[in-house]
């Protein structure tokens, strides 16, 4: 199970850890954290040097109810921070996490390798086109909505096959448009609630069936602090614990704010295999 990024194969057989890089003033845990080029560089070798192989930058926060950002502030976040990060590592693997594909086009040309996409394509139609023109893997997250209305769509009638059913549409859509190396990301914490976040967690095996690398993001998110009645700055020993039960479930990527205690999850199940 590899994907391509820029002419290198990454082999997802032993998962990887993708590190988080928000440039959002807002985001739940580390908004506003990184306030100049120096903690970004310093934060980002950091990330390297503990095993992270892709970083994703993220410049529109996604949390429940988070402001809307409009395209000039996104592109004036984000596309300066692709170009550092590149002139200062230059193999670094940069995920762009955007639903705007104009915002993604100008990433992959400035360096980036993959488009991490929280709407699947449903928030601007001209992303799926755009990714299979630009030919980078493409990440699509499963949600309804969009972050400011997402966890008021949180009726299913079964989590699971609902969730299987988007992603089979919306794979065919990005096969349709020549994207060939897709990942799948369940997407917790958008459009669920805290049982059904569990529920998927509990079943995360089933979307194995679709054959595709499976990305888990549960760092520090409300489904660990909120059920530990804490808060997402306590909740590292919680995220450990779930990511550990996503890679025993098939979990290719795992998606944190703390590379360091990723890895030891990643080697510490890795031995069970």
């Amino acid at each position: 199970m590899t994907i391509n990024c820029k002419g290198e194969l990454i082999d997802l057989s032993s998962p990887k850890v993708m590190g988080i890089l928000n440039i959002t003033p807002d985001s739940f845990y580390d908004g506003g954290r990184y306030k100049s080029d120096k903690d970004i560089l310093t934060q980002v070798e950091t990330m390297l040097n503990q095993g992270a192989t892709f970083v994703d930058i993220g410049a529109y926060s996604s949390r429940p109810g988070a402001d809307h950002v409009n395209e000039e502030t996104e592109k004036s976040r984000a596309l300066p921070i692709v170009e550092l990060l590149i002139s200062e590592f230059p193999d670094i693997i940069i995920s762009i996490d955007t639903f705007r594909a104009h915002i993604a086009k100008l990433c992959i040309e400035a360096g980036a390798a993959l488009v991490n996409d929280i709407s699947g394509g449903q928030l601007d139609n001209n992303m799926l086109p755009t990714v299979g023109e630009l030919g980078v893997p493409y990440i699509m997250m499963h949600m309804r909505g969009n972050p400011k209305t997402m966890q008021q769509q949180t009726n299913y009638d079964d989590i699971i096959k609902d969730v299987i059913y988007y992603f089979t549409e919306r794979i065919a859509k990005a096969r349709a448009q020549k994207i060939n190396d897709i990942i799948i990301d369940p997407g917790f914490g958008f459009s669920k609630n805290l049982e059904q976040n569990f529920e998927l967690l509990n079943k995360l095996e089933l979307l194995n069936n679709l054959e595709l690398p499976i990305l888990a993001g549960v760092s520090r998110k409300s489904m660990i602090y909120k059920l530990l009645e804490t808060t997402p700055e306590n909740a590292l020993n919680g995220t450990s614990i779930l990511n550990t039960i996503a890679l025993q479930k098939g979990a290719r990527i795992l998606r944190v704010h703390d590379v360091k205690e990723a890895m030891e999850c990643i080697t510490l199940t890795n031995q069970l295999h």
